[in-house]
């Protein structure tokens, strides 16, 4: 739930804790240390991903802390010093943060987050920090997929029933609405965030009447500004049209309503789609909205479109709200420097017989680089922290796999991703409204070429290193070879 209203401190990995305590045991609890937040491969074979659930965060730091019921939990395990436990009364974060904006379209390997603090503390916060990034950006990067294959047309959240609980309904609610969605059927993600709500009927309510028009016709005087009826209970031509039709006629036209809707949840979509649209159109019913539901996902609604299926809009549930097609984000928490007592920073890598695991050290710092032209993202650039980009002359990339492949790039600006979160503890960053945000990532993907938009075989976006962090990265793994 909301940090505001419960106190998650708990919701940790027990390794957390026993590090934690590990810490303070061997003197080194105040070590400052550096993590990195990324994630490896982008859902769905996809070009690119959404960043997302910072703001969570930012609630859950500002009110961590842990109670004495913890206390008195934690004591019960026999592993931990009464020292450590008498810590854990006054602990409180008072780190550093940076991290990229929600909504922003992010890449693998660039550091969505970097924590800087004692080392008790940066750990501490791994299991929440890449809970609520590695579910919120999954849910949005699939909805920007969905809205995007819906080519305009109007996409409505339906997944809370289908969600692995609460939380998973509301805070996906959230971030679809981030990645694009219009609406959601979740009452609470208005109430708590401001996500548009909305919703028509079940069958349950055609099936409580005695017939199908009285349904229909019950709900149009009901809801007259609201009137979309659900047509498949029964027989969608047959009964199911023929009797929306002449509920929309005897009560809503002679108010002078013409807006309203059916929706189909069921059968062949884009046959029935397509009657449906003849048979509206023919009875004079031009505003009538058909939307559609029923497992629907990017694949799906951009057949149905190829086909010519005469749909207004689309409500997709389980197969968004659990990203069922790719299920996991795969964020990773990674330590990647620590400071030495004279305030030098040492960076720090992980080095794995899988490339793809080894790690990128160092403190960063994170471009994205534009042309000047036409506004669109070129590459990503990642540098020491200490480093700048001049965009005011050319830059030389290269693949930092092979490393021969280079590119000159002229005529761009260069804007760093990151900003920071936290000082010292103390939040220094407005968080944007969630309109803001949602507005951002539409803007954010525009800005992408259309080769790394595709579904299918996009284009592989560059994140290059500059020459310094290579050569760093590079010598710490050659180091990392003699020492065997």
């Amino acid at each position: 739930m909301n940090p505001s209203t419960e106190n998650l401190t708990m919701l940790c990995d027990f390794y957390e804790l026993t590090m934690a305590n590990g810490y303070l045991k061997s003197g080194i609890r105040d070590r400052i240390v550096y993590f990195d937040v990324f994630y490896r491969d982008n859902p769905d074979e996809g070009g690119y991903a959404i960043a997302a659930g910072l703001e969570q965060i930012v609630e859950y730091i500002r009110t961590l802390h842990f109670t004495e019921e913890d206390i008195a939990y934690l004591r019960t395990k026999r592993l931990f010093d009464e020292e450590f436990l008498e810590v854990l009364r006054t602990f409180r974060f008072t780190g550093d943060i940076w991290a990229i904006p929600e909504g922003t379209v992010v890449f693998p390997g660039e550091p969505l987050m970097t924590v800087r603090a004692p080392v008790m503390e940066a750990q501490f916060i791994e299991t929440y920090v890449l809970m609520m990034i590695n579910h919120q950006s999954l849910i949005a990067t699939k909805a920007s997929r969905i809205v995007r294959a819906a080519k305009g047309r109007t996409v409505s959240e339906f997944g809370s029933r289908r969600a692995q609980g609460a939380d998973a309904a509301i805070l996906g609610a959230r971030a679809a609405y981030i990645g694009g969605c219009d609406s959601t059927a979740c009452t609470i993600a208005e109430e708590r965030f401001g996500v548009p709500a909305g919703g028509t009927m079940a069958h349950a309510w055609v099936q409580m009447y005695d017939s199908e028009y009285e349904a229909f016709r019950t709900y149009c005087e009901i809801y007259p500004h609201n009137a979309t009826l659900l047509i498949d209970t029964y027989n969608v031509l047959e009964s199911g049209l023929p009797n929306a039709i002449r509920a929309f006629k005897e009560v809503l036209l002679p108010q002078g309503i013409t807006k309203c809707g059916v929706r189909l949840d069921s059968g062949d979509v884009t046959y029935l789609t397509k009657r449906i649209r003849k048979k509206l159109d023919e009875e004079g019913l031009t505003d009538c909205k058909i939307v559609v539901s029923n497992s629907l996902d990017e694949y799906i609604i951009r057949e149905l479109i190829r086909q010519g299926a005469e749909i207004d809009a689309f409500g997709v549930g389980e197969r968004l709200i659990t990203a069922k097609s790719d299920p996991v984000f795969g964020g990773v928490y990674k330590l990647c420097a620590m400071e030495q007592e004279d305030g030098t920073i040492l960076p720090k890598i992980k080095i794995s017989e899988n490339v793809g695991k080894i790690t990128t050290p160092h403190f960063k710092k994170l471009y994205r680089l534009r042309g000047r032209e036409t506004g669109k993202a070129e590459a990503d650039l990642i540098c020491v922290y200490d480093e700048v980009v001049d965009d005011s002359k050319p830059i030389e990339l290269f693949d930092p796999q092979h490393t021969w492949k280079r590119k000159t790039l002229e005529n761009f600006t260069a804007t760093e991703l990151q900003v920071q979160v936290f000082r010292n503890g103390e939040q220094v960053y407005e968080l944007p409204t969630l309109a803001d945000i949602r507005r951002h990532c539409a803007e954010e993907i525009e800005g992408m070429w259309d080769e790394v938009r595709r579904f299918t075989n996009p284009h592989n976006y560059y994140v290059d290193l500059s020459e310094k962090l290579w050569q760093i990265k590079h010598d710490m793994i050659a180091e990392h070879r003699k020492l065997r």
